[in-house]
This record gives C-alpha cells, sequence and structure tokens, in this order.
C-alpha cells in the first residue's frame, strides 16, 4: 500500500467500506430468480462472442482456427463491480502514488496530504463508486488484477456483467428481459473482442494513461489550487471577467494541464472508437438475434440522454459522464460512415496500429479518417 510518512495516500479497504454501505440496493428478486438470471446472462456472454466475431470479422483464429478467449466473465452484484474497481484503480494508480511519495519530504506541503491521510480519499473515492456502481451495466476491465474473488486473463483483463442493474434497468424500460440482457452482452463482448483481437491496444491504452498520470502537477500547493479554482468555477463564483469560460467542463477538465489535455484528447477518440463500435454492432447484430431491439435502442436512447433527475444529471456533469454519453454517440457515427464508405474491412484497418487510431478531430469527420488511411495507404493523391 502506497503511503506518505506513513499515512496511506489512498486507504483501498475504506473506500470499499464506504462504497458498499451507500450503493443503493438492487432490485427485489427471489434466490432462484437471481440464479436463473445469473445463468441467462452467462450463457448469452457465451454466444454473444460468435455473434460479435461473425459480424466485425476481428477474430484472430488459432491453429484450431478458433479465436480463444482468455478472459473470464464474471456475473457480479454491486459490491462485487465497487470491489473489481478499487482493485483496479489500485493498478491503475500505483504508479502515481508511488512517485508522490518519493516526493514527499522534498515538496512544500507534501506534510497536508500526509496530514489529511487516505482516510478521507477512500471516502471521497467510496462515494463516487457508491453513485456509479447502480448504474454500470457491464464492463471490461482491461487492466484488472486477478484475485482469488475475481479471477482475471494472465496479461490482464476480465468482463463484468452488473446483474441487478441490467434487471433494473429492463424492467424500469419495461422490455424484453431475454433480449435486453442479450443486447447487453453484445455490447460488453464487443471490447473484450476488441482488446483480445488487437495484442497492442492494451498497452496503448495503458501507455497514454501513465502519461497522463506523469504529467500530473504534484507540488500539493499547485495541486490545492487547482482544485479550488475548479470548485469556485462550478459553483459559479468565477473571476471577474472570465464568466463562461469553464461552462461545461467537468471538475477532471479544470484540474488538467496543457500537457494532459492534449494526451486526453488522444484517449477521448480512442474510447469514443471503442464506446461506438460497439454500440454499433450490438445494433448491427441486433436484429437477427434479438427481435425487440429497435425498441429496446429507443427506450435505452431517451434514458441514456435524460438521467434519472436533477441531482443524476448535476454529478454527471461535475464527474464528466456527459462527454461518456457523447463518445457513444460520437464514436457510433464514426464507425456508421466509415463502414458505409468503404466496408467493414476497411474499417478494420483502424486496428492496424496505433497510427491508424482516429485522431478527436476525425471522430468528428470520417472522411479525413479514410482520407489519411485509406486513400494514402492505396496511393491515391
Amino acid at each position: 500500500m502506497t503511503s506518505i510518512g506513513g499515512t496511506e495516500m489512498v486507504d483501498w479497504n475504506l473506500a470499499v467500506a464506504t462504497a458498499t454501505r451507500f450503493v443503493r440496493p438492487g432490485p427485489e428478486v427471489s434466490r432462484d430468480e437471481a440464479r436463473a438470471i445469473v445463468a441467462e446472462l452467462r450463457k448469452h456472454a457465451k454466444s454473444s462472442e460468435a455473434h460479435v466475431r461473425a459480424f466485425t470479422r476481428m477474430a484472430q483464429p488459432d491453429a484450431m482456427g478458433e479465436a480463444p478467449h482468455d478472459t473470464p466473465v464474471l456475473v457480479v452484484d454491486r459490491p462485487g463491480w465497487i470491489k473489481a474497481n478499487v482493485a483496479g484503480f489500485r493498478a491503475v494508480l500505483k504508479p502515481l502514488l508511488a512517485k508522490m511519495e518519493d516526493r514527499r519530504s522534498t515538496v512544500p506541503g507534501g506534510a497536508v496530504l500526509g496530514a489529511v491521510g487516505g482516510k478521507v480519499t477512500g471516502v471521497e473515492l467510496g462515494m463516487l463508486l457508491s453513485f456509479l456502481a447502480s448504474r454500470v451495466l457491464g464492463q471490461y476491465e482491461t487492466f484488472a488484477p486477478a484475485s482469488r474473488e475475481l479471477p482475471a486473463a494472465a496479461q490482464g483483463g476480465r468482463l463484468l456483467l452488473v446483474a441487478p442493474n441490467i434487471v433494473h434497468v429492463e424492467r424500469e424500460l419495461e422490455v424484453a428481459p431475454h433480449d435486453f440482457r442479450l443486447w447487453v452482452c453484445l455490447h460488453e463482448e464487443t471490447h473484450r473482442t476488441q482488446f483480445t483481437a488487437v495484442p497492442w491496444l492494451r498497452d496503448h491504452i495503458e501507455g497514454e494513461i501513465q502519461s497522463f498520470l506523469g504529467e500530473t502537477d504534484i507540488d500539493p500547493g499547485t495541486l490545492l489550487e487547482r482544485l479550488r479554482e475548479a470548485a469556485q468555477s462550478l459553483a459559479g463564483a468565477k473571476p471577474e471577467g472570465e464568466e463562461g469560460e469553464d461552462e461545461g467542463r467537468s471538475l477532471v477538465d479544470l484540474v488538467q494541464t496543457p500537457a494532459q489535455r492534449e494526451i486526453l484528447g488522444r484517449l477521448t477518440a480512442v474510447m469514443s472508437l471503442l464506446e461506438g463500435h460497439a454500440d454499433y454492432v450490438m445494433d448491427g447484430v441486433g436484429p437477427d438475434v434479438v427481435p425487440s431491439v429497435a425498441e429496446i435502442r429507443e427506450k435505452f436512447q431517451k434514458r441514456r440522454a435524460s438521467g434519472a433527475g436533477r441531482l443524476d444529471q448535476a454529478l454527471r456533469k461535475l464527474l464528466g459522464l456527459d462527454a461518456k454519453l457523447r463518445q457513444y454517440r460520437d464514436g457510433e457515427r464514426f464507425v456508421s460512415a466509415v463502414v458505409e464508405e468503404v466496408g467493414m474491412d476497411g474499417f478494420n484497418r483502424v486496428w492496424t496500429s496505433p497510427n491508424t487510431l482516429p485522431t478527436k478531430q476525425e471522430i468528428a469527420k470520417p472522411a479525413d479518417w479514410i482520407a489519411r488511411v485509406h486513400r494514402k495507404a492505396d496511393g491515391a493523391p
């Protein structure tokens, strides 16, 4: 556990305990219903593999002609999702926290962070996760460390399906449970296929994340000042003459350095690609295997766009979750436009290397990506 001056930077156990305590209870189901739901989700996750491989043409066959998946599928409840994500945060943030530990003795204000300690940070992280734990339907954990409770692939990675959240949404939307569960599995299986069929993708994203964290200004005084300015901006207390400058920006946006914004632009582009591709695939496969896909998509889009209420909308804006929603929309438009122009095999050139990933600007203008990747590669002027 990384610590500063003997005090943990993040009390991970407290984060789990806090999130588990405050997370909303899931929908009421009997024990027999719960078993049946878990069994059906596992079955749909398995059947989704073949559908996604056939539609995307992304599978990498082995000598036997099969595309092996060593990433486990875990059907979890909300506390299980919390534990998995805390483990993922801990793994990803380890280099940054170690860097802060090394600087602790020489950085002015470091004692302040040491005094505050990891208890407050653990509670804050726990409260954030308690909010998110009731909203995530499924998740491919790219950097998941394995544990006895939560196994992962040898190189990291596992697929989580959050059963109570899936049941909650299907009831709220009043859609066919069988169809909705398969529809969700198609989306999440696409993410698993993306990372298992594109060997360099995980390392590329991890490198970008670590570059982003490496650019973090770890001077506590500067960091506290940035957080103060961010809080003032979000509260509407902007300095005179700066009204509107930070309107619509999240807390994450407001504490970034210019270098981090550049890195985040690249990360935003690749995440838009991955999320949009998954939405495109789930809807492309859907008509053949999910009879009510049109109804599900219409109702789900309305729910996704509106949020649950004022508090939900405010938190989404503060945490930058509205940007996540734009990633689905913008990414799907990019994929759809490229496939329409150059076909699925032409689109799949996007997975050739990091250099063929779309930029943030190209996500908005697919024709620019086609011109850069296809016409130049094919010798067009």
